[in-house]
């Protein structure tokens, strides 16, 4: 997804109106390693071209790679993107220590989240379309195999440790060139929400957000029901109060100089 002043935009949208074609998107419960080593996976592909989407199915699917179609392209679009500040969530509560239950939690707030902003903006978003591979199967899998998780998870045990690390450092040492889209689409959804006064309704996205730019720590992750209700410290209040390291770890570049792409 990319932020615009003109309000937010799928790169599915993008491809459409700059290449004036027919564009379908492949979502799903499809962790990358899973289906090299030929593991049961399964995906949706949206699609508004149903002759296009049954063409597509031919060319993906195999029978290890289970590929469902889908008449919801913002829908399965948004959930692959939403799908990333969850699992960075999840990384926290793993961080932290913390049981299934906690994460349980994270990731049922998550998923009402995931479903509530997507229709905000789309509201052809289909409520069917959270039940299939895109979404909670996608957030699950994410949440307990996926990158976002893994890396939040070392960013909360450095903040734990009294050694913090930034998003950034992380991203290079354990990634080995793969890409954090989480903090990213982090950045991009609070745009949006601080634009349309959102923050509060929202509060797993906002405190997701606050923690990975360095207002509160890791650990507040399990009151996120109350941390979109304080005020923001300045960073000389930080310095003071001693709440949060001075040093602030900063998350990676924002969707405003990378240009919204993922």
């Amino acid at each position: 997804m990319r932020v615009r002043s003109d309000g937010p935009q799928l790169i599915s949208q993008m491809i459409t109106k700059y290449l004036n074609i027919d564009c379908s998107v492949l979502m799903g419960a499809n962790i990358a390693g899973d289906i090299g080593r030929e593991q049961l996976s399964e995906a949706v592909i949206g699609y508004t071209n149903l002759d296009h989407a049954k063409l597509l199915k031919k060319l993906f699917e195999t029978k290890y790679f289970v590929v469902n179609l889908l008449p919801d392209v913002a829908g399965a679009e948004m959930c692959g993107t939403l799908k990333n500040i969850v699992a960075l969530g999840a990384g926290m509560i793993d961080g932290l220590g913390l049981g299934p239950n906690s994460k349980a939690t994270v990731m049922r707030q998550g998923l009402t989240e995931m479903r509530k902003f997507s229709k905000e903006l789309y509201p052809t978003v289909r409520d069917e379309t959270f039940f299939e591979s895109c979404g909670v199967a996608d957030l699950i899998a994410t949440c307990y195999g996926g990158r976002n998780r893994f890396v939040a998870m070392e960013y909360t045990k450095a903040a734990q440790s009294g050694s913090p690390r930034t998003f950034e450092e992380l991203e290079v040492e354990l990634l080995k060139g793969q890409k954090l889209q989480g903090v990213l689409t982090s950045n991009e959804v609070q745009e949006i929400l601080k634009q349309r006064s959102w923050e509060q309704q929202y509060p797993l996205f906002t405190t997701v957000n606050r923690i990975i730019n360095g207002y509160f720590p890791p650990a507040d992750i399990v009151n996120f029901s109350e941390v979109p209700l304080r005020p923001i410290p300045t960073e000389e209040e930080e310095e003071i109060s001693g709440i949060v390291n001075p040093s602030r770890p900063r998350p990676l570049a924002t969707a405003e100089n990378t240009g919204g792409l993922r």
